[in-house]
């Protein structure tokens, strides 16, 4: 007997917000609020929602990817105060430890610098953060094996074809200019506002994927989306946050939020949801943190168009042979 496809869609819609609700509740119970880590909403939304997508497809490297990025983020954030040094070793150290596991999973490198960001020290953070993944993992092989009517009834979209060009090593590393000068300015910028959060660690995922697989990232094909995305999921998390307080009511809220927010954008942005379970490990989260990740987001999301803009013109200009 088929399942019909609506009825499939949203059972894997609703597997995520469970998932990151019961994960909650343990958080909520032992005391480790790090089990919690914010990107595992962008990872647990793709996964379960997508069960023959990149990151599905590669429980090991979800399950390991991010705990190897926190070990490096939590002994940068305990040896060096936040700054632009141990901002770039944090990410930097991220993206090397992607590229020698030639692993998709690029939300990892937000482990990597979430501790820095918001002062987190403790030896717990990596072993909470694997518990995690590896749960989420365990799960996804588990959707694998038994949901083959359900994948089978979810025909591939577009954003899926785009997903398997964002598997693969960039193919050059020009973009790595434009990175970094959008690293520095965020950093700048929050610097001279006093919100260190414009340079929130999602972002660093997004601009990351968007500008090393332009071709190939969903939401590179619609960049104005992002900040709208976003700030949505960021609102929402506060919002959900002062509603019900932190725990599985105002997960579900936040998650169920984000996802309606990205479905009703029309764009595949899976580390937005992550910026709407932010709220939950912040101390005392406000209308700034959704300020903080408007301006992020919007600053990405104009340096993207500027350059798409001007590259066309400079290789014109290149091309040009003087007399």
């Amino acid at each position: 007997m088929s399942i019909p496809s609506r009825q499939v869609r949203v059972t894997l819609l609703l597997l995520p917000v469970v998932y990151l609700s019961g994960l909650a509740k343990v958080a909520d119970f032992t005391g480790v609020i790090y089990l919690l880590f914010p990107e595992l909403a962008a990872l647990a939304y793709d996964i379960l929602s997508r069960p023959n997508g990149t990151w599905a497809r590669s429980p090991a490297m979800v399950a390991v990817t991010p705990v190897f990025t926190a070990m490096c983020g939590i002994v940068i954030a305990r040896l060096l105060p936040y700054g632009p040094w141990s901002v770039a070793l944090c990410i930097a150290s991220a993206i090397l430890t992607i590229h020698v596991l030639r692993s998709p999973v690029a939300p990892a490198i937000s482990a990597a610098l979430l501790p820095l960001s918001l002062g987190v020290t403790s030896w717990w953070y990596p072993p909470s953060i694997a518990m995690g993944t590896a749960g989420l993992a365990c799960l996804s092989i588990l959707t694998r094996r038994i949901g083959t009517t359900m994948a089978e009834a979810t025909p591939p979209t577009p954003s899926d074809e785009l997903d398997d060009e964002m598997e693969e090593p960039p193919r050059d590393y020009r973009w790595m200019g434009v990175f970094v000068a959008f690293l520095v300015s965020a950093y700048m910028l929050g610097q001279v506002t006093g919100l260190r959060l414009i340079l929130f660690p999602p972002l660093i995922v997004i601009a990351f994927e968007m500008l090393a697989h332009v071709d190939g990232c969903p939401w590179a094909q619609r960049p104005l989306a992002v900040p709208l995305a976003c700030t949505i999921a960021a609102a929402s998390g506060v919002a959900a946050l002062c509603l019900s307080g932190p725990g599985p009511v105002s997960v579900a809220l936040s998650m169920a939020a984000g996802i309606a927010a990205v479905r009703a954008l029309r764009v595949h942005v899976p580390p937005a949801l992550a910026v709407s379970l932010l709220p939950q490990v912040i101390d005392q989260p406000d209308w700034r943190f959704v300020l903080a990740v408007a301006i992020g987001s919007t600053l990405l999301t104009t340096m993207f168009l500027a350059v798409r803009v001007a590259r066309p013109v400079m290789m014109r200009m290149s091309s040009v042979r003087l007399p």
